[in-house]
């Protein structure tokens, strides 16, 4: 692709890149979920700054595992659930599978707790915001067409920018922030141990991998768009990682100075109000629900392409239902579960939210160890293998995540 775009107009190449932008600005976005919300906003109101470093290491590994994500779809055109199961087999592909569909029915009624907390910051009651809008994102994904769908999601994604607005008004002390990104103050503790394994659990969840490759796929990129998909990646990565920060800056330099503790993503955008204003509140509810809806419509999208493509059955929002019963029912069946978990009177959404962050961190090591044996056979990938410096990044990502997993578990027992 970059070299059919060299002889034509500027504008006209703009035009061509940007038609082939989207699998990974929507996947870097997404991951800021109401899940991921919470757990940043919980990470900034208890440890301040101190957890900020934890972006600086995070960035680096998602851009390494996103790339490879995109990188084996464009040359196998294959999702990454088909490649662990033509590769693994498939009892290993059952229990792997299981695991993560357990873990993302919890994912996605985070969402909906997500949607229901923020539009109760407007005065909208959970009985009504989250019926409504499981209806409208299952109408949307069921009736719609892959491209129409990912120019709304693009729109969603730019607007999680509005958490920088909300950091801006909390006056952060940028000193102390650069101060404790370098030199942070890290604990062996469970508390502190189990936020980092939510944060790097909800920086690169384990379905997000899932999403990126049938994404990849389903936009029928080639391996000559290779380049431009890789701006696709880094710019997703960034994004990412911005709204994390300034998420964990609007919660530190406010709720944390001020001795505020809060459970959830609306907790902290209620505490908002007195320190940094109305505006502030409402601007923090809103990113929360516009990152709930986004994320309420892909992610039972994605836990519904993997299970299809594990086990053989058709999969795609272009084909209609009938041509893929298996992959629109088990869509429809998680965001049934999802509003229905969230509208039982007095259920615990913190311990829901939170520690399906935690199940994200523990699983992700077993997905990436599967991605990184892929990722490096000739057989699946010709020529397309990793270089030594990706492998040192991945590895190394790898084996930090499963000391951190053993680590958390050893608390956990003891």
């Amino acid at each position: 692709m970059v070299e059919r775009i060299k002889n034509i107009s500027w504008w006209k190449r703009l035009i061509i890149i940007f038609s082939l932008l989207g699998p990974g600005i929507i996947t870097g976005s997404v991951d800021n979920d109401a899940g991921g919300i919470t757990t940043y906003s919980l990470a900034g109101a208890v440890y301040g700054y101190n957890m900020i470093w934890t972006l600086l290491p995070a960035f680096l590994a998602l851009i390494v595992v996103q790339e490879m994500n995109a990188r084996m779809g464009i040359v196998t055109g294959k999702g990454l659930a088909d490649l662990i199961r033509e590769n693994a087999g498939v009892k290993v592909t059952f229990f792997i599978f299981l695991g993560m569909l357990l873990i993302d029915v919890g994912n996605t009624t985070s969402e909906f707790a997500g949607i229901a907390g923020s539009m109760e910051v407007f005065g909208v009651n959970k009985y009504i915001s989250v019926p409504i809008v499981g209806f409208l994102v299952w109408f949307m994904v069921v009736k719609g067409t892959y491209s129409g769908i990912e120019k709304i999601f693009l729109v969603f994604s730019a607007s999680l920018l509005v958490y920088i607005v909300s950091a801006i008004m909390g006056k952060p002390d940028w000193q102390a922030i650069g101060h404790a990104t370098i030199h942070p103050k890290i604990e062996f503790t469970l508390p502190y141990i189990s936020m980092v394994v939510g944060l790097v659990g909800t920086t690169i969840a384990p379905w997000m991998q899932f999403y990126m490759q049938s994404s990849v796929i389903e936009k029928k990129l080639k391996v000559e768009d290779y380049k431009i998909t890789m701006i696709d990646v880094v710019v997703g990565s960034i994004a990412t990682v911005v709204v994390a920060f300034f998420i964990m800056v609007a919660c530190a330099s406010t709720l944390n100075l001020n001795g505020i503790e809060i459970h959830t993503a609306k907790d902290a955008a209620l505490a908002l109000k007195p320190l940094a204003g109305d505006m502030a509140q409402y601007v923090f509810a809103f990113g929360l629900f516009v990152a709930s809806v986004f994320a309420a419509s892909i992610l039972p999208l994605t836990t519904s392409f993997y299970i299809c493509q594990a086990f053989g059955f058709e999969a795609g929002v272009d084909k209609k239902w009938h041509e893929a019963p298996q992959f629109y029912t088990l869509y429809t069946s998680m965001i049934i579960i999802g509003v229905t978990i969230i509208l039982i009177p007095n259920v615990p959404l913190i311990i829901l939210t939170y520690y399906s962050q935690i199940m994200n961190g523990l699983l992700l090591p077993i997905v990436l160890i599967s991605m990184f044996i892929l990722i490096n056979k000739p057989e699946v990938m010709g020529k397309y293998v990793n270089t030594k410096f990706k492998n040192i990044i991945s590895g190394t990502t790898i084996f930090i995540l499963i000391c951190l997993s053993i680590l958390l578990l050893v608390f956990l027992i003891i």
